[in-house]
């Protein structure tokens, strides 16, 4: 069997090749990037074909590179999993990224019970939109929307992402809001959002026209301007499900916007089985249960 390249030039290359950058292959390898230079150089003569295309002071990935890196990547994933693996009973804490809505409203206010049913697992959960880096961020799973495609993740669909316009009592009453048509002419939250247009032709309206207004980052910001008294926004009724039956919120219309990406708990395809991963796994669905006689039966079933 033929003997394989350093591996120290290996591992120069799949970061170099994955940042297409080799002063951040040198940030992230702790080198200089004269020395990822120089490893990349040997393997490149071990090879006998240039896996980078130098020009203009930068470099691309050869069609040689482009071959080796996701095999390469693969390798290095599946070797760092490897030792995560054999830490895994040791750790107790389950770190826990979820996007901004969902995370500071429907999980904040039901993940103690998961606490008190597992007391020897910990918390950590981080809230925040950006895409989760599992392969050096320290995250164990992470709550997503989407089409639920993203390789090497294992992705358990949750529910469909749905919306519909909720306000406060009292934008209700100093607003006359009687018919879908009447929301033309209130202020909304995010007026020119693709979720406003989405759901003005569910119920038979057209585009509405573009205005300006208030754009916010997450539901918890709408909720926040709302009960200070501005606009109506377009917001998941499962969110706010005590809001809404307490009535510090309402909901004028019946009619959900249904998307076809939807919420996933998502970890590395390679941790299936992990204790605290697989219970809280299994903890979120029993949660969801709860709540599903209270939603649409379309919102619990998967796009096609």
């Amino acid at each position: 069997m033929s003997r394989p390249p350093p591996l120290a030039a290996i591992r120069a290359f799949e970061a170099a090749g994955r940042h297409e950058n080799f002063s951040r292959a040198a940030e992230e390898l702790g080198m200089t990037q004269a020395a990822v230079s120089y490893q990349i150089r040997q393997l490149e003569d071990r090879v006998g074909r240039p896996l980078f295309v130098r020009e203009k002071g930068r470099v691309k990935l050869s069609d040689t590179g482009r071959r080796l890196l996701p095999a390469l990547t693969a390798a290095f994933t599946g070797i760092t999993e490897a030792f995560d693996s054999l830490r895994e009973e040791d750790e107790d804490v389950l770190s826990l990224s979820t996007a901004v809505s969902i995370g500071g409203t429907w999980l904040s206010a039901r993940i103690g019970r998961f606490q008190l049913r597992y007391p020897d697992l910990a918390v950590r959960m981080a809230l925040s939109n950006d895409l989760v880096d599992f392969h050096g961020g320290g995250v164990d799973a992470a709550l997503r929307g989407g089409m639920g495609q993203w390789e090497g993740l294992r992705c358990d669909f949750l529910f469909r992402q749905h919306f519909t316009p909720i306000c406060t009592p009292s934008f209700l009453e100093a607003n006359p809001i009687r018919r879908p048509q009447d929301l033309l002419g209130v202020e909304r939250l995010g007026p020119n959002d693709q979720l406003w247009r989405e759901w003005f032709a569910r119920v038979g309206i057209g585009a509405p026209p573009p205005r300006r207004g208030v754009a916010l980052d997450s539901q918890l910001q709408e909720a926040s301007a709302m009960q200070n008294g501005f606009g109506i926004a377009m917001m998941t009724p499962l969110y706010w499900k005590a809001d809404l039956a307490s009535g510090r919120l309402v909901q004028p219309f019946d009619t959900l916007y249904i998307s076809p990406t939807a919420q996933w708990l998502v970890h590395p395809a390679g941790r299936v089985g992990v204790r605290k991963i697989e219970r809280f796994r299994e903890w979120l669905h029993e949660e969801l249960a709860t709540d599903r006689e209270w939603i649409p039966p379309e919102v619990w079933e998967a796009a096609a």
